[in-house]
Protein backbone atom coordinates (compact mmCIF):
# COMPACT_ATOMS: atom_id res chain seq x y z
CA UNK A 1 0.00 0.00 0.00
CA UNK A 2 1.13 3.39 -0.88
CA UNK A 3 -0.26 6.83 0.26
CA UNK A 4 0.08 9.81 -1.34
CA UNK A 5 1.19 11.92 1.86
CA UNK A 6 3.85 14.39 2.12
CA UNK A 7 4.39 15.10 5.87
CA UNK A 8 5.65 18.71 6.11
CA UNK A 9 8.68 18.72 7.81
CA UNK A 10 8.04 21.47 10.19
CA UNK A 11 4.80 18.64 11.31
CA UNK A 12 7.97 16.40 12.72
CA UNK A 13 8.12 16.21 16.35
CA UNK A 14 11.38 17.39 17.11
CA UNK A 15 12.07 17.13 21.21
CA UNK A 16 9.81 15.12 23.56
CA UNK A 17 6.09 16.52 24.76
CA UNK A 18 7.09 17.42 28.16
CA UNK A 19 9.85 19.43 26.55
CA UNK A 20 7.35 21.47 24.95
CA UNK A 21 6.19 23.44 27.62
CA UNK A 22 5.78 23.83 31.87
CA UNK A 23 3.80 21.16 33.21
CA UNK A 24 3.40 19.05 29.83
CA UNK A 25 3.63 15.30 30.81
CA UNK A 26 4.49 12.05 28.14
CA UNK A 27 0.59 11.83 28.05
CA UNK A 28 -0.14 15.26 26.55
CA UNK A 29 0.13 14.39 23.11
CA UNK A 30 -2.67 13.83 20.91
CA UNK A 31 -4.66 11.27 19.90
CA UNK A 32 -6.79 10.46 16.70
CA UNK A 33 -9.23 7.76 16.85
CA UNK A 34 -10.55 5.93 13.52
CA UNK A 35 -13.58 3.82 14.13
CA UNK A 36 -14.31 2.61 10.35
CA UNK A 37 -13.48 5.84 8.23
CA UNK A 38 -15.27 8.07 11.37
CA UNK A 39 -12.41 9.66 12.57
CA UNK A 40 -12.48 12.18 15.88
CA UNK A 41 -9.51 14.00 17.66
CA UNK A 42 -8.84 13.43 21.82
CA UNK A 43 -5.95 14.02 24.19
CA UNK A 44 -4.10 11.19 25.33
CA UNK A 45 -4.95 11.58 28.56
CA UNK A 46 -8.38 10.54 26.99
CA UNK A 47 -7.76 7.20 26.42
CA UNK A 48 -9.34 5.96 29.67
CA UNK A 49 -12.89 6.87 28.15
CA UNK A 50 -12.18 5.33 24.92
CA UNK A 51 -11.66 1.75 26.38
CA UNK A 52 -13.71 -0.25 28.32
CA UNK A 53 -13.82 -2.98 30.90
CA UNK A 54 -12.66 -6.21 29.58
CA UNK A 55 -10.36 -4.76 26.89
CA UNK A 56 -6.83 -5.83 26.76
CA UNK A 57 -3.83 -4.04 26.05
CA UNK A 58 -1.11 -5.41 24.77
CA UNK A 59 2.46 -3.93 25.49
CA UNK A 60 6.12 -4.44 24.60
CA UNK A 61 8.27 -4.39 27.74
CA UNK A 62 11.36 -4.36 25.38
CA UNK A 63 14.00 -1.70 26.59
CA UNK A 64 15.47 0.27 24.54
CA UNK A 65 19.37 0.45 24.16
CA UNK A 66 21.74 3.35 23.96
CA UNK A 67 22.36 1.41 20.51
CA UNK A 68 24.71 3.72 18.40
CA UNK A 69 28.35 3.80 19.17
CA UNK A 70 31.22 5.98 17.15
CA UNK A 71 33.75 4.05 15.55
CA UNK A 72 36.78 4.44 13.03
CA UNK A 73 36.88 2.03 9.68
CA UNK A 74 40.78 3.08 8.55
CA UNK A 75 40.99 6.73 8.68
CA UNK A 76 36.81 7.38 8.18
CA UNK A 77 34.43 7.85 11.10
CA UNK A 78 31.74 5.53 11.13
CA UNK A 79 28.66 5.34 13.69
CA UNK A 80 27.55 1.78 14.52
CA UNK A 81 24.05 1.29 14.78
CA UNK A 82 23.55 -1.97 17.09
CA UNK A 83 20.68 -3.96 16.00
CA UNK A 84 20.10 -7.20 16.72
CA UNK A 85 21.97 -9.91 18.49
CA UNK A 86 21.97 -13.38 16.50
CA UNK A 87 21.82 -16.83 18.33
CA UNK A 88 25.70 -16.96 17.03
CA UNK A 89 26.72 -14.07 19.43
CA UNK A 90 26.89 -12.10 16.24
CA UNK A 91 25.31 -9.09 15.60
CA UNK A 92 23.57 -7.47 13.19
CA UNK A 93 24.80 -3.89 12.49
CA UNK A 94 24.30 -0.83 10.08
CA UNK A 95 27.22 1.57 9.42
CA UNK A 96 26.51 5.14 9.09
CA UNK A 97 28.41 7.91 8.20
CA UNK A 98 28.20 11.33 10.78
CA UNK A 99 26.25 13.78 9.27
CA UNK A 100 28.19 17.09 10.86
CA UNK A 101 24.98 17.46 12.89
CA UNK A 102 24.67 15.41 15.74
CA UNK A 103 22.74 12.67 13.25
CA UNK A 104 24.15 10.52 10.72
CA UNK A 105 23.28 9.45 6.89
CA UNK A 106 23.52 5.78 4.88
CA UNK A 107 26.79 4.91 3.60
CA UNK A 108 27.80 1.35 2.22
CA UNK A 109 28.41 -1.64 4.54
CA UNK A 110 30.60 -3.79 3.02
CA UNK A 111 32.98 -5.41 2.26
CA UNK A 112 32.96 -8.69 4.32
CA UNK A 113 36.09 -8.06 6.26
CA UNK A 114 35.89 -4.67 6.94
CA UNK A 115 37.16 -4.05 10.69
CA UNK A 116 35.84 -1.02 12.71
CA UNK A 117 37.73 -0.02 15.80
CA UNK A 118 35.51 0.85 18.69
CA UNK A 119 36.04 2.60 22.56
CA UNK A 120 37.31 0.65 24.95
CA UNK A 121 39.71 -1.56 22.65
CA UNK A 122 36.50 -3.56 21.59
CA UNK A 123 37.09 -4.69 17.49
CA UNK A 124 33.79 -5.11 15.01
CA UNK A 125 34.57 -7.11 11.67
CA UNK A 126 31.97 -7.33 8.97
CA UNK A 127 31.29 -11.11 7.88
CA UNK A 128 28.18 -11.54 5.46
CA UNK A 129 24.64 -9.31 4.72
CA UNK A 130 21.78 -9.82 7.05
CA UNK A 131 19.62 -11.14 4.05
CA UNK A 132 19.89 -11.01 0.03
CA UNK A 133 17.57 -7.81 0.18
CA UNK A 134 20.95 -5.40 0.42
CA UNK A 135 23.77 -4.68 2.24
CA UNK A 136 22.34 -2.05 4.72
CA UNK A 137 22.99 -4.43 8.01
CA UNK A 138 25.80 -6.81 8.17
CA UNK A 139 26.40 -9.56 10.84
CA UNK A 140 29.31 -8.59 12.40
CA UNK A 141 31.26 -10.60 14.88
CA UNK A 142 32.86 -8.07 18.29
CA UNK A 143 35.86 -8.78 20.20
CA UNK A 144 36.99 -7.70 22.91
CA UNK A 145 34.31 -6.83 24.92
CA UNK A 146 30.51 -7.78 25.31
CA UNK A 147 28.49 -5.77 23.19
CA UNK A 148 25.77 -4.80 26.34
CA UNK A 149 28.45 -3.67 28.13
CA UNK A 150 30.01 -1.96 25.19
CA UNK A 151 26.68 0.28 24.83
CA UNK A 152 25.92 0.67 28.70
CA UNK A 153 29.35 2.73 28.84
CA UNK A 154 30.09 4.47 25.20
CA UNK A 155 26.40 3.94 23.73
CA UNK A 156 23.99 6.85 23.29
CA UNK A 157 20.21 6.11 21.55
CA UNK A 158 20.15 5.95 17.60
CA UNK A 159 18.80 9.24 16.74
CA UNK A 160 17.85 10.81 13.31
CA UNK A 161 17.71 14.08 11.20
CA UNK A 162 14.20 15.40 12.31
CA UNK A 163 15.39 15.34 15.68
CA UNK A 164 16.66 18.87 17.25
CA UNK A 165 19.33 17.66 19.83
CA UNK A 166 20.76 14.47 21.65
CA UNK A 167 18.43 13.13 24.31
CA UNK A 168 19.45 11.03 27.52
CA UNK A 169 18.43 6.99 26.89
CA UNK A 170 15.59 7.56 29.66
CA UNK A 171 13.31 9.79 26.81
CA UNK A 172 13.21 6.46 25.13
CA UNK A 173 12.60 3.99 27.49
CA UNK A 174 8.40 3.11 28.10
CA UNK A 175 6.94 2.75 31.38
CA UNK A 176 6.55 -0.94 30.38
CA UNK A 177 10.47 -1.48 29.67
CA UNK A 178 11.76 -4.18 31.97
CA UNK A 179 15.98 -5.02 31.08
CA UNK A 180 16.56 -8.17 29.80
CA UNK A 181 18.46 -10.42 31.56
CA UNK A 182 21.20 -11.18 28.65
CA UNK A 183 21.40 -6.99 28.16
CA UNK A 184 19.53 -7.09 24.85
CA UNK A 185 16.63 -5.09 23.83
CA UNK A 186 15.53 -2.21 21.11
CA UNK A 187 17.99 -0.75 18.79
CA UNK A 188 14.68 1.89 18.81
CA UNK A 189 12.44 2.68 20.76
CA UNK A 190 8.59 1.00 20.82
CA UNK A 191 7.41 4.52 20.76
CA UNK A 192 3.54 4.12 20.66
CA UNK A 193 3.76 3.09 24.02
CA UNK A 194 5.84 6.46 25.11
CA UNK A 195 2.76 8.50 26.01
CA UNK A 196 1.86 6.08 28.84
CA UNK A 197 2.35 7.29 32.19
CA UNK A 198 2.12 5.56 35.98
CA UNK A 199 -1.12 7.84 36.61
CA UNK A 200 -2.70 6.49 33.59
CA UNK A 201 -1.79 2.85 33.88
CA UNK A 202 -3.52 3.11 37.28
CA UNK A 203 -6.67 4.36 35.77
CA UNK A 204 -7.14 2.53 33.02
CA UNK A 205 -6.82 -0.49 35.60
CA UNK A 206 -9.06 1.01 38.31
CA UNK A 207 -11.59 1.12 35.18
CA UNK A 208 -10.92 -2.46 34.13
CA UNK A 209 -9.22 -2.28 31.10
CA UNK A 210 -6.58 -5.17 31.64
CA UNK A 211 -2.97 -5.24 30.29
CA UNK A 212 -0.93 -7.76 28.63
CA UNK A 213 2.81 -7.95 28.56
CA UNK A 214 4.68 -8.93 25.89
CA UNK A 215 8.09 -8.71 24.36
CA UNK A 216 9.50 -8.51 20.76
CA UNK A 217 13.10 -6.66 19.90
CA UNK A 218 13.35 -4.35 17.32
CA UNK A 219 16.17 -3.79 15.04
CA UNK A 220 16.98 -0.84 13.25
CA UNK A 221 14.82 0.74 11.00
CA UNK A 222 15.13 2.62 7.61
CA UNK A 223 15.39 6.27 7.56
CA UNK A 224 15.84 6.07 3.47
CA UNK A 225 14.76 3.30 2.33
CA UNK A 226 11.49 1.63 3.26
CA UNK A 227 12.06 -1.74 4.01
CA UNK A 228 9.90 -4.91 5.46
CA UNK A 229 10.85 -5.75 9.06
CA UNK A 230 13.40 -7.97 9.55
CA UNK A 231 13.26 -11.19 11.47
CA UNK A 232 13.05 -10.09 15.42
CA UNK A 233 13.12 -12.19 18.67
CA UNK A 234 9.74 -12.08 20.58
CA UNK A 235 8.35 -13.54 23.05
CA UNK A 236 4.49 -14.47 24.16
CA UNK A 237 4.50 -15.39 28.00
CA UNK A 238 2.22 -18.35 29.57
CA UNK A 239 0.23 -15.44 31.32
CA UNK A 240 -0.14 -13.05 28.47
CA UNK A 241 -1.74 -15.49 26.05
CA UNK A 242 -4.34 -16.81 28.75
CA UNK A 243 -4.98 -13.45 29.23
CA UNK A 244 -5.39 -12.40 25.86
CA UNK A 245 -7.51 -15.94 25.30
CA UNK A 246 -9.91 -14.73 28.44
CA UNK A 247 -10.20 -10.93 26.90
CA UNK A 248 -11.80 -12.62 23.62
CA UNK A 249 -13.80 -15.27 24.94
CA UNK A 250 -15.15 -12.26 27.35
CA UNK A 251 -16.41 -10.18 24.81
CA UNK A 252 -13.03 -7.67 25.66
CA UNK A 253 -11.17 -5.78 22.76
CA UNK A 254 -7.86 -6.79 22.17
CA UNK A 255 -6.08 -3.52 21.33
CA UNK A 256 -1.99 -3.82 20.23
CA UNK A 257 0.15 -1.09 21.67
CA UNK A 258 2.42 -0.55 18.74
CA UNK A 259 3.01 -2.40 15.83
CA UNK A 260 5.96 -4.27 17.67
CA UNK A 261 2.74 -6.07 19.94
CA UNK A 262 0.47 -6.89 17.14
CA UNK A 263 3.75 -8.62 15.19
CA UNK A 264 4.26 -10.43 18.93
CA UNK A 265 1.09 -11.14 19.61
CA UNK A 266 0.17 -12.33 15.74
CA UNK A 267 3.05 -14.29 15.31
CA UNK A 268 2.01 -16.51 18.63
CA UNK A 269 -1.44 -17.86 17.11
CA UNK A 270 -2.08 -21.13 16.44
CA UNK A 271 -4.16 -22.83 13.09
CA UNK A 272 -6.90 -23.49 15.48
CA UNK A 273 -6.36 -19.35 16.27
CA UNK A 274 -5.84 -19.90 19.80
CA UNK A 275 -2.89 -17.65 20.76
CA UNK A 276 -0.63 -19.67 23.09
CA UNK A 277 2.88 -18.83 25.04
CA UNK A 278 5.70 -18.64 22.18
CA UNK A 279 9.14 -17.40 21.92
CA UNK A 280 11.73 -17.11 18.92
CA UNK A 281 12.36 -15.59 16.13
CA UNK A 282 9.37 -14.05 13.79
CA UNK A 283 9.61 -13.36 10.49
CA UNK A 284 5.59 -12.60 10.15
CA UNK A 285 4.66 -9.47 7.80
CA UNK A 286 1.31 -8.69 8.61
CA UNK A 287 -0.60 -7.49 5.57
CA UNK A 288 -3.79 -7.24 4.08
CA UNK A 289 -3.93 -10.54 2.26
CA UNK A 290 -2.72 -12.49 5.64
CA UNK A 291 -5.18 -9.81 8.28
CA UNK A 292 -5.22 -10.13 11.65
CA UNK A 293 -6.23 -12.90 13.67
CA UNK A 294 -6.47 -11.60 17.16
CA UNK A 295 -6.14 -7.66 17.25
CA UNK A 296 -8.88 -5.57 17.37
CA UNK A 297 -7.10 -2.20 17.58
CA UNK A 298 -3.88 -0.79 17.06
CA UNK A 299 -2.76 2.48 18.96
CA UNK A 300 0.24 3.62 17.30
CA UNK A 301 2.63 6.67 16.29
CA UNK A 302 2.34 8.58 12.87
CA UNK A 303 5.21 7.87 10.83
CA UNK A 304 6.41 8.40 7.28
CA UNK A 305 3.93 6.70 5.07
CA UNK A 306 6.47 3.16 5.00
CA UNK A 307 5.04 -0.02 3.28
CA UNK A 308 5.19 -2.09 5.95
CA UNK A 309 3.29 -0.09 8.47
CA UNK A 310 0.42 0.64 6.44
CA UNK A 311 0.43 -2.61 5.34
CA UNK A 312 -0.43 -3.02 8.89
CA UNK A 313 -2.92 -0.40 9.40
CA UNK A 314 -4.84 -1.62 6.64
CA UNK A 315 -4.92 -5.35 7.53
CA UNK A 316 -6.46 -3.70 11.47
CA UNK A 317 -8.88 -1.37 9.87
CA UNK A 318 -8.86 -0.97 6.15
CA UNK A 319 -7.51 0.92 3.16
CA UNK A 320 -9.99 3.76 3.73
CA UNK A 321 -9.57 4.09 7.46
CA UNK A 322 -6.02 4.30 6.60
CA UNK A 323 -6.41 7.31 4.41
CA UNK A 324 -9.03 8.91 6.36
CA UNK A 325 -6.70 8.58 9.47
CA UNK A 326 -3.85 10.02 7.35
CA UNK A 327 -5.74 12.69 5.56
CA UNK A 328 -6.81 14.32 9.60
CA UNK A 329 -3.66 14.24 10.82
CA UNK A 330 -2.10 16.08 8.05
CA UNK A 331 -5.35 18.54 8.41
CA UNK A 332 -5.37 18.55 12.03
CA UNK A 333 -1.29 19.39 12.11
CA UNK A 334 -0.78 15.88 14.04
CA UNK A 335 3.08 15.73 15.03
CA UNK A 336 4.90 12.83 13.37
CA UNK A 337 7.40 10.47 14.28
CA UNK A 338 8.59 9.08 17.88
CA UNK A 339 7.98 12.12 19.78
CA UNK A 340 4.80 12.86 18.07
CA UNK A 341 0.85 12.19 18.73
CA UNK A 342 -0.58 8.69 18.14
CA UNK A 343 -3.18 6.83 16.51
CA UNK A 344 -5.77 4.55 18.06
CA UNK A 345 -7.72 2.51 15.35
CA UNK A 346 -10.22 0.41 16.47
CA UNK A 347 -12.49 -1.60 14.02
Amino acid sequence: MTLAVRVPEELSARVPVEQRGPGLERDAVRMLVSRGVEVAHHTFRELPLLLRAGDLLVVNTSATLAAAVDGWTGDARVVVHFSTRGDDGRWAVELREPDGRGTTRARAGGPAGREVRLPGGVGLVLEEPLSGRGERLWWARVSGAGVPGLLREYGRPIRYAYTERDQPLSAYQTVFALPSADGTGSAEMPSAARPFTARLVTELVSRGVLFAPVTLHTGVASAEAHEPPYPERFAVPEASARLIEAARAGGGRVVAVGTTAVRAVESAVGADGAVRARAGWTELVVTPERGVRVVDGLLTGLHEPQASHLLMLEAVAGRLAVERGYEAALQGRYLWHEFGDVHLVLR
